[in-house]
């Protein structure tokens, strides 16, 4: 019942139009200032401002350009809380999980289980493919990556599990009033964000069915374990190992990672493998640790009508 925790603050439509807005606005205006002030004092004029994400990274440093982006999703994360509580009068528990507190075990489980096979895995390939790697690491550099990374990536990753999978699944979930059109959409979104990307120019488009397929993967995750708790431990998890052990000329994060691929960049295993063989399996672990039945409901079923979810919740909401 994670989608029909909206209920216990006001779930308006019109509130939800306006909580996007405020976001955006939070996410990608205000969080963007001092990444553009940054820009702009480095460059003479207008015309030799960079607009693509290795021209920002080599203007700036790649850790400065980093924390600064990363910051961008710390102003997301405020926006978002700030919304679901003023805008909503919804508590953070409630746009976080089904459960009377946040489970941190989840989390810290799923982010070590995903930590240690995506290491394991991009170690296996380095192995495997020496002549596709060169030793980066720099001590300094990496050091502070390793703290920017470390305070600021969860933050990142967390901004855009509770504004996926949270608020907009739970907008989108109330207005349609069942689980597989939000389980749909979000992915869609999530998938698209990630257009602007310079994987996507290296790649193709074909680089989507992995984006979308890990935001269905995460999506599935929310509306199985009724929460977001899995999929923040997971993407924190993904993420933080991406920064710190590999980097390319050609992707998202431009670090001063232990090792740089210098491979030529091409559609392969190491896409589709974790959306058709990696994932399912994630997923049956998780099913049995956490005992996850009725997958037909939870995943498409109708929600719960208000009237009955609030009268189950009395104790809990205090009316």
């Amino acid at each position: 019942m994670y989608i029909e925790q909206s209920f216990k603050g006001k779930e308006d439509l019109w509130r939800y139009l306006i909580g996007v807005l405020i976001i955006f606005v939070g996410w990608q205006i205000l969080g963007m200032i001092p990444l553009m002030i940054s820009l702009a004092l480095k460059v003479d004029n207008i015309s030799d401002f960079p607009t693509d994400i290795p021209g920002m990274s080599l203007l700036l440093g790649s850790n400065l350009f980093l924390l600064l982006m990363l910051v961008s999703f710390a102003f997301g994360l405020v926006a978002t809380f700030f919304t679901a509580s003023v805008l909503h009068q919804q508590k953070i528990i409630a746009l976080t999980t089904s459960r009377k507190k946040i489970d941190w075990g989840r989390i810290f489980f799923s982010f070590a289980l995903w930590g240690i096979i995506s290491g394991i895995l991009m170690g296996l390939d380095i192995y495997l493919s020496p002549e596709n790697y060169i030793w980066n690491f720099k001590l300094m550099p990496f050091l502070i990556l390793a703290v920017i990374s470390i305070l600021f990536i969860p933050i990142q990753t967390s901004f855009e599990e509770y504004f996926l999978r949270g608020y907009l699944m739970q907008g989108i979930g109330v207005v349609a009033n069942n689980k597989w059109v939000p389980l749909i959409i979000t992915s869609l979104i999530f998938g698209l964000l990630h257009l602007a990307n310079p994987e996507v120019d290296k790649l193709g488009y074909g680089i989507m069915v992995f984006y979308i397929g890990t935001g269905f993967f995460l999506g599935i995750l929310t509306l199985m374990d009724n929460g977001l708790e899995l999929a923040l431990g997971f993407h924190a998890a993904n993420n933080l190992v991406t920064a710190l052990l590999v980097t390319a000329d050609w992707t998202a994060f431009q670090t001063d990672s232990i090792y740089l691929d210098v491979s030529d960049p091409k559609l392969g295993l190491d896409v589709f493998l974790p959306i058709f063989i990696i994932f399912p399996i994630l997923l049956f672990i998780f099913s049995k640790k956490y005992n996850w039945s009725n997958w037909k409901e939870n995943l498409t079923g109708n929600l719960l009508p208000k009237e009955e979810f609030l009268e189950e919740n009395v104790d809990e909401i205090g009316m």
